[in-house]
């Protein structure tokens, strides 16, 4: 054994990041089984590595007894004393039995055992490194496709973008660059598995915390996201200072802050409105840009009865009723909108109730 095997070792723990502690111990596993396979030994060896002289040496253990039984697991009372006058019964002795030419023999069996070790060490450290990511935004380079997911590199892993979590919106190119948002990681029988999504609400949201420096602060919190990813968001936002507005912040002068993130989005709309603990107010901040004239709330069966406008009634409702369905559930509450000649009717609204849009806008001011 020369010494150039223990430089292998420490150019590959400085190379790839992996313990070297852990490089030695699957060296000498190996050694012990190359030892034990081609000498066909059952007997208990330990081998040891000396880093300093380049050498190795591979020592049989043998237990002290009165009659020996196994020559190669025991080694009598008179054999002993031979060796050291103070050994006793019971007392282990090591005896070395380095074969003369293992050196050559040991460094091909430990070659395979030793780069399995290394791969299992340096994917628990790819994984170590990429499970603190967990629900965060990565930028990655997309690799290749195939029918089920798009591949993307994430630098020391290639990450799975399925289907489901794609966008319908977006067409996907080798070497595009693209902003993930990783969804779980896994540590598998054959790797270090990245999941990631860009259709997930959580997207919007890092994206957000990005490029809003009040609500990476935590001045401005985001409360809920509702997303039907590539075609339509809303954001409740917060701010605990009134003096901060916290649509404002999200928004941006002349909106280049949200701008920024439709444009990431590929054009994704986005509504941000301001959450209140009122479900009334929350409900028609929720259902922007419609106006509201009236929220009536059965807190019991978590539902509201929204009343619009009757030219207000469409977009309240959204196409292909998108706008009330982002917006029941951003808020958690259920959403039924009519419109004031219909609430009328039922007698959910009087005359005195009618509101002008101004009267609605100083209503929820």
């Amino acid at each position: 054994m020369s010494s150039q095997l223990f430089d292998a070792i420490d150019y590959l723990a400085k190379e790839k990041g992996i313990n070297k502690d852990v490089l030695m111990e699957a060296l000498e596993a190996a050694l012990i089984s190359a030892y034990k396979k081609n000498f066909k030994s059952a007997t208990n060896v330990r081998v040891e590595l000396n880093e300093d002289t380049g050498k190795m040496g591979v020592f049989s253990r043998k237990t002290v007894v009165e009659e020996v039984e196994d020559k190669q697991q025991e080694l009598s009372v008179d054999e002993a004393k031979e060796i050291d006058p103070n050994y006793e019964l019971e007392d282990i002795i090591e005896v070395e039995v380095t074969p003369q030419d293992f050196g050559r023999i040991a460094a091909q069996a430990a070659k395979q055992v030793v780069t399995q070790r290394v791969r299992e060490a340096e994917r628990g450290v790819i994984f170590s490194e990429y499970a603190d990511r967990e629900e965060d935004v990565m930028t990655g380079i997309i690799q290749r496709k195939d029918p089920r997911f798009v591949y993307v590199n994430l630098g020391k892993i290639e990450a799975k973008l399925a289907e489901p979590e794609q966008m319908p919106t977006e067409e996907y190119h080798v070497h595009d660059r693209l902003k993930v948002f990783i969804t779980k990681v896994e540590n598998t029988s054959k790797g270090p598995q990245i999941y990631i999504s860009r259709s997930h609400p959580g997207l919007l949201k890092r994206l957000f915390e990005m490029e809003v420096p009040e609500i990476y602060d935590g001045i401005v919190e985001i409360k809920s996201v509702a997303r039907e990813a590539g075609d339509r968001s809303k954001v409740s936002v917060y701010a605990a200072d009134p003096d901060i507005d916290p649509v404002g912040s999200c928004v941006g002068q002349k909106g280049q802050r949200v701008q920024t993130i439709v444009d990431e989005l590929k054009g994704e709309k986005i509504d941000v409105v301001e959450w209140s603990e009122d479900p009334v107010v929350y409900v028609s901040n929720a259902l922007s840009p419609s106006k509201v004239v009236d929220v009536l709330v059965k807190e019991e069966e978590k539902a509201t009865t929204v009343i619009v406008p009757d030219y207000q009634l469409s977009l309240a409702i959204g196409k292909r009723g998108q706008n009330a369905r982002l917006a029941a559930k951003l808020t958690g509450w259920k959403i039924d909108i009519k419109s004031e000649s219909e609430a009328r009717e039922q007698g959910l609204l009087t005359e005195e109730d009618t509101y002008s849009d101004n009267d609605v806008e100083d209503l929820f001011e």
